[in-house]
C-alpha cells in the first residue's frame, strides 16, 4: 500500500499588529501547514440545486463544476467529504452516504470556547440579493446535481453534533469548509466556521470556491465580489485562515 498523499496548505490570515512607531495596523500573514489527505475533511456548506435569489443561483451554477473537480481530486487522494445542503435530507433519506453518518456514534463535543463577534462589514439586512428579490422562501430540494456524491466514501449532514462526532472518528487534523453564503450559512451553521472554532477544530475556508449574499445598493456600497472579498477578510481576521483551492489539484 503506498503512503498517504501529504498536502501542503498555504493559509492566509490577518493580524493586528504594532509598528516600531507605536501604530496598530493589520498585516497579511501566510503560513504553511502540512496535513495528510487521510486525516483531512472537506465540507461543502448549502450549494443548493436552487436559492430563491436568481443572482445567488447563478453563480452556484458556475461555481458548483469548477467545485466539483476539486472535489474529485481530493477525494482521490483519501480526503473525507461532507455534503452539508442544508433542509434537503429528507431527500438523501435513503442515501448510502446518510446511512453513514448515521452510523457515527455521537462524541460529546467540549465546552465552547470564548470568541468575540466582531460586526460584519458589508450590510445584509435585506437578505443579500443583487437581483432584486425581497421575499425569501425555500427554494431547494437537494444538493447542485453538478456535485457528485460518492455513496461509497461520502457522508451526508447537516448536524455540527453528526459532523463533529465524524470527525472525531476520522482522527481529521483539518477542516475546509467550502459553499454558500459566506457571511451567513459559512458561518453560522451548527457545523461551519463559528461552531468548529469554539469546539477547538482546525478550520480554513476555501476562498475561492465561496460567494456571499450581498446587495451592492446597501454599504458599503461595493461591487459583489468585493463584497464577497471583504467577507473573507473579515473571516481571515476574526476566526479561521484560507486558502486557495489550487492547492487541493496542486
Amino acid at each position: 500500500m503506498s503512503d498517504p498523499y501529504e498536502y501542503q496548505f498555504n493559509l492566509r490570515q490577518w493580524h493586528l499588529i504594532q509598528d516600531a512607531t507605536g501604530h496598530h495596523e493589520w498585516q497579511e500573514i501566510s503560513t504553511t501547514r502540512r496535513v495528510l489527505a487521510n486525516k483531512t475533511a472537506m465540507i461543502i456548506c448549502d450549494m443548493w440545486d436552487k436559492h430563491w435569489s436568481r443572482g445567488a443561483s447563478e453563480r452556484v451554477d458556475v461555481m458548483a463544476p469548477i467545485m466539483n473537480q476539486v472535489l474529485s481530486a481530493a477525494r482521490k487522494r483519501g480526503v473525507h467529504i461532507i455534503h452539508a445542503p442544508s433542509d434537503t435530507l429528507d431527500f438523501y433519506a435513503e442515501a448510502p452516504a446518510r446511512q453513514r453518518m448515521l452510523a457515527v456514534p455521537n462524541v460529546t463535543p467540549p465546552a465552547p470556547l470564548e470568541h468575540d463577534h466582531p460586526p460584519l462589514p458589508i450590510d445584509a439586512s435585506d437578505e443579500g440579493s443583487d437581483t432584486g428579490e425581497l421575499q425569501t422562501y425555500k427554494a431547494w430540494q437537494r444538493q447542485h446535481a453538478a456535485l457528485e456524491i460518492d455513496q461509497a466514501k461520502d457522508v451526508i449532514s447537516d448536524n455540527g453534533l453528526e459532523v463533529y462526532s465524524f470527525l472525531q472518528q476520522q482522527a481529521i487534523e483539518q477542516v475546509l469548509i467550502l459553499g454558500v453564503h459566506t457571511n451567513m450559512c459559512v458561518l453560522n451553521r451548527s457545523f461551519a466556521i463559528k461552531q468548529m472554532v469554539k469546539w477547538g477544530v482546525q478550520v480554513a475556508l476555501v476562498r475561492d470556491l465561496t460567494d456571499t449574499m450581498y446587495n451592492p445598493a446597501r454599504s458599503p456600497y461595493v461591487n459583489h465580489a468585493e463584497g464577497t472579498r471583504l467577507v473573507i477578510e473579515y473571516i481571515e481576521k476574526f476566526w479561521c485562515p484560507s486558502l486557495l483551492s489550487i492547492d487541493l489539484l496542486a
